[in-house]
């Protein structure tokens, strides 16, 4: 029987806690690593309406969404992940996600 993949790992893990932002963001980030840029937004998107204040989905969203070409969506993520790493003290966060806003102008 083969072992069983991180990303199944993770699957199995949230079906027992689906509000865990570590197990949520882990899962996202096992698609970004696959190269699944979708599901990968969708990940972050399930966590951001989970947890609205994980500013780690908004910066990493933000970016699966222009690998997808959908830099609006980006845009709006990014301004709002903006704010939410402002209000929680995570200046790193927000200068970052401030820079990609203006790379896309």
């Amino acid at each position: 029987m083969a072992a069983k993949s991180r990303k199944e790992q993770l699957e199995e893990m949230l079906a027992d806690d689906p509000n865990d932002p570590f197990l949520r963001y882990g899962l996202a980030m096992e698609y970004v690593s696959a190269g699944d840029n979708a599901a990968a937004a969708k990940q972050f998107q399930d966590l951001i309406a989970v947890v609205p204040d994980y500013a780690p989905a908004y910066l990493q969203g933000g970016q699966a969404l222009l690998r997808l070409e959908r830099s609006d969506e980006a845009r709006e993520l990014w301004n709002r992940g903006v704010a939410v790493a402002k209000q929680a003290g995570n200046t790193h966060a927000a200068d970052e996600m401030a820079r990609f806003l203006m790379e896309l102008d």
